[in-house]
Formats: C-alpha cells, structure tokens, sequence
C-alpha cells in the first residue's frame, strides 16, 4: 500500500526540478485564487502585503493572531501549496511559532535574519531555525532569507549566514537583493536551492535563473504593481 506524498513533500520537491520554482506572492484569497488559476503550483505570500491589506505597516507590526489568519484564508482559498512570509517570527518562540503556522495549512515559511532594521547575530538565527525545523519536523519548508545585503552586506558575510542556516535545517536559502553578478557564485558556495527576489519589470525571474536561482519570489511587487495600476485606473472612471 502507497500513501500519497504531503504537500509539505511535493512542494520542498519542487525545489529540486526539473524546473526553477517561480513562486507569485499573494496578499488575499482573491490574488491567491487568481495566481492558482493561472497553473502556479505553490502560492508563496507577502508579510508587507497582507499587512498592507490588513491596514498596517510592513516590520512586524502586524498582530500574529491577525497575520496567521490571514495566511489560513489564503489557504483556504486554494489547492495548491502555500509558502508564509512571516518576517522574524514575530517574536514567538519556535515551537510556538512552527505548531501556529501548520495549524493554518502552510506548508512552508520564509524567515528573515534582521529585526528592527538591525541583522541578527548568524548564530542566534542558526538556532531559531533549527528549533523550528526540530518542531515542524518534515511538514514545513523552510526558506531562510539572508538580509545583509539590505545593509551594505558583504558576499562572504551571505556566504557564511547561507551555509549555517543551510546546516540548521533551512530548504532554501534566500539571499533578497544580492546584485545580480553575485548569484552564481552565492549558488556555489552556499549550495542548494537558491532564492531571488523579482519584480513584474527588472530584474526579472527569467534573467535571475540564468544567473544561477532556483527559486524565484516577488515579494510586495506585484501588490504594488496592481495598487498603481488602479491608481492609474480611477481617473479614468469620472
């Protein structure tokens, strides 16, 4: 007797091929609907959209309770995987934290290293994600987003944080905003499954993977690609 794979399983698969994974960021069941509809195979979310949507301020100023039902809706609303953009973790312990979300349906989660503006020590991150990873077991999919070149960062310093998230159980590592000429040679040297941040214009998903990702995530682009296209939109309306 077979059992089927989780979705946990077939999405940390699509990591691995034969295609890059390209992820589209949905803010509300609505967007997450249409993006499903469209064949994407996994749904990832945006913190800064939802909270947006929600009427608040993107860095961890949205309230869990509210940011975890939003990520359930968005669940709900589909059938295909979907990956949460939970910023730092809001603050919960990683237990906490690992059992709230998969009580949502996510079967993944992206985790950034910088809180307040301010990067967080590696080794401090290291351990948040092993704790996840050790509570979560195989049912989450975790992308571990390395923010130093937010702040001026340093290849060797992505380098480094990329290996030790990688050790400490991280699926994918995400380097958000690494200049385009650095991909290929974070993708060597960190190893596995790389993420890269696109926008509907430049730099886009196809130009991203030529240079080495494998994953692709658009972050709050395509929410504000919509909002301006509505700004642009209502004048027309009178």
């Amino acid at each position: 007797m077979t059992t089927e794979p989780s979705k946990a399983e077939l999405f940390r698969a699509m990591h691995h091929g034969p295609n890059p994974l390209i992820l589209p960021n949905a803010w509300d069941p609505v967007s997450a609907r249409v993006m499903a509809e469209a064949g994407y195979p996994a749904i990832a979310t945006s913190s800064g959209a939802v909270a947006r949507v929600l009427g608040y301020d993107d860095g961890q100023l949205t309230p869990v309770a509210e940011m975890f039902e939003a990520v359930a809706r968005i669940v709900r609303a589909v059938g295909v995987p979907v990956t949460a953009d939970m910023e730092a973790g809001y603050g919960l312990d990683p237990k906490e934290f690992a059992e709230r979300l998969l009580e949502t349906g996510a079967v993944g989660c992206n985790l950034e290293d910088s809180v307040d503006d301010a990067l967080v020590d590696p080794a401090q991150q290291a351990d948040y994600l092993n704790a996840v990873r050790a509570a979560a077991g195989a049912d989450l999919v975790i992308n571990a987003r390395v923010d130093n070149f937010l702040y001026s960062g340093q290849v060797d310093d992505a380098i480094a944080r990329g290996r030790a998230y990688r050790r400490a159980g991280a699926d994918c590592i995400y380097p958000i905003l690494a200049p385009l000429d650095t991909l290929p040679h974070l993708a060597t040297e960190i190893g596995g499954p790389l993420n890269a941040h696109a926008t509907p214009t430049t730099p886009t998903a196809a130009t991203l993977i030529a240079a080495g990702a494998t994953r692709i995530t658009y972050g709050t682009s395509l929410h504000t690609h919509t909002t301006n296209t509505l700004q642009a939109l209502l004048p027309h309306l009178t």
